[in-house]
């Protein structure tokens, strides 16, 4: 059993940076991922990594401004936003599945209640 709980999101400006976190119990070896859901739009793939800290991927809307990581140390996993733009408002979901990130939402086990991210001037 893994919970996870999402931190960090809020209200920015567009082109402002933020940082998600989410915390994860128990053990570490999961793949990770975020996605994010908007009003009346399906839950969507964001950025995802193995448990190891390898092979990193991301949706295409987000590639070159966000950036995944994870210390498993401490049982962190990371979501840098940089250049936020309005289209990136959402509810940001953290979700673990066994060993591998993946882009598919059904391929995962465990998900956190969601952090709101708001972009708008």
């Amino acid at each position: 059993q893994v919970q996870l709980v999402e931190s960090g999101g809020g209200l920015v400006q567009p082109g402002a940076s933020l940082r998600l976190s989410c915390a994860a119990s128990g053990r570490t070896y999961y793949g990770m991922g975020w996605f994010r859901q908007a009003p009346g739009k399906e839950r969507e793939f964001v950025a995802a990594i193995n448990w190891s800290g390898g092979s990193p991927r991301y949706a295409d809307s987000v590639k070159g401004r966000f950036t995944i990581s994870r210390d498993n140390a401490k049982n962190m996993v990371y979501l840098q936003m940089n250049t936020l733009k309005p289209e990136d408002t959402a509810v940001y979901y953290c979700a673990a599945r066994p060993l591998l990130g993946t882009s598919n939402v059904d391929d995962y086990d465990y998900w956190g209640q969601g952090t709101q991210v708001t972009v708008s001037s």
